[in-house]
């Protein structure tokens, strides 16, 4: 895979002293969840460390986390995770925010950029369960907790006597629901438990292959205001070159299709040497038994546009396979 790159030094060297003769510290916005306040917490840490900036958070509750009884594919999508830190960021609250990179949509509003994406955790799904062992052990008409339908579409590809029920709430909230009973196993990103200490609660992790991940899974992104160009060049020295262009292949297959929380879609890119296997797989959201739509497509990948060029080939395959009849109606 392309080696981490540190580019433009002399500009994050004025950058740094820019940021660095400010009186006011850098402020993170985060949502305040504890999975969210850790990745804003890791990203602080390292911004200390590597530039000794002062750095403070500023926790905030969004919308998508207050609205828990309906999916968010019926009331806006994953962008309701963002607005209010945008919001933050806009009104000079704050300087930048931190994602999760899978709750990112696919283009930001007028005035925003993603200035770095970080490292990715074990970018896969998790079978967490308190009394089997894997997917192939659950009985018949088991319930199984997700609102993810990029999920529901794959689980019920390889599974489809199961009954799968909504999930909603942070990671604490949704692993009470299983301990209550309410689920005989739930699907959940491994890297929010691995991050939070939890990985004890992994019962086993389904193939990437099998099991498509989300676009940018286990991903940060940090975003900033395009006019806040001194920060943007200090981030700029802490992008993960390998996941920066993995995750841009990744994002561009669902930029290409209309991507949004109403689809079922997922595209995961992996590097063998200095080649990018990209697969992306597609469902119905209607009819969530439909058979899925499949591609996987392999080329060497050295920048950013030929990243995109990859991920916008893999859509274009889907689209040649049948996509149009599953994509909802605009």
């Amino acid at each position: 895979m392309p080696a981490v790159a540190w580019r433009g030094r002399r500009g994050a060297r004025r950058a740094l002293a820019i940021i660095g003769a400010m009186d006011s510290p850098t402020i993170i916005a985060t949502r305040e969840s504890r999975l969210a306040l850790w990745q804003a917490e890791h990203v602080r840490d390292a911004l200390v460390a590597r530039f000794a900036l002062p750095v403070e958070l500023l926790g905030m509750t969004t919308l998508g986390d207050q609205i828990l009884d309906r999916a968010l594919s019926k009331v806006g999508g994953k962008g309701l995770f963002v607005k209010e830190l945008e919001t933050a960021l806009q009104e000079g609250r704050a300087h930048l925010a931190v994602h999760s990179l899978k709750d990112v949509p696919m283009d930001l509003p007028p005035g925003f950029v993603l200035a770095a994406i970080w490292e990715r955790e074990d970018p896969r799904d998790a079978f967490v369960s308190n009394r089997y062992a894997g997917l192939a052990e659950l009985p018949p008409g088991a319930v199984v907790g997700t609102s993810s339908l990029r999920r529901v579409v794959q689980l019920l590809a390889r599974r489809p006597d199961l009954r799968i029920e909504p999930l909603r709430g942070n990671l604490d909230t949704r692993l009470r629901k299983l301990d209550e009973g309410g689920f005989d196993a739930i699907v959940l990103a491994a890297a929010g438990l691995k991050r939070l200490g939890l990985a004890a609660r992994i019962r086993s992790q389904f193939d990437a292959h099998e099991m498509i991940p989300a676009a940018g899974q286990g991903a940060l992104g940090i975003e900033v205001r395009e006019d806040a160009r001194a920060l943007r060049a200090l981030l700029a020295q802490t992008i993960h070159r390998p996941t920066f262009l993995a995750t841009h292949a990744e994002r561009a297959v669902s930029r290409a299709l209309g991507g949004s929380c109403s689809m079922p879609l997922a595209a995961h890119a992996a590097w063998e040497g200095e080649t990018l296997h990209l697969d992306a797989a597609l469902g119905d959201a209607i009819d969530p038994r439909r058979a899925l739509l499949h591609t996987r497509l392999s080329a060497p990948v050295a920048d950013e546009d030929a990243a995109r060029a990859l991920g916008t080939q893999a859509a274009e395959q889907l689209r040649r396979a049948g996509a149009a009849t599953y994509l909802p109606a605009p």
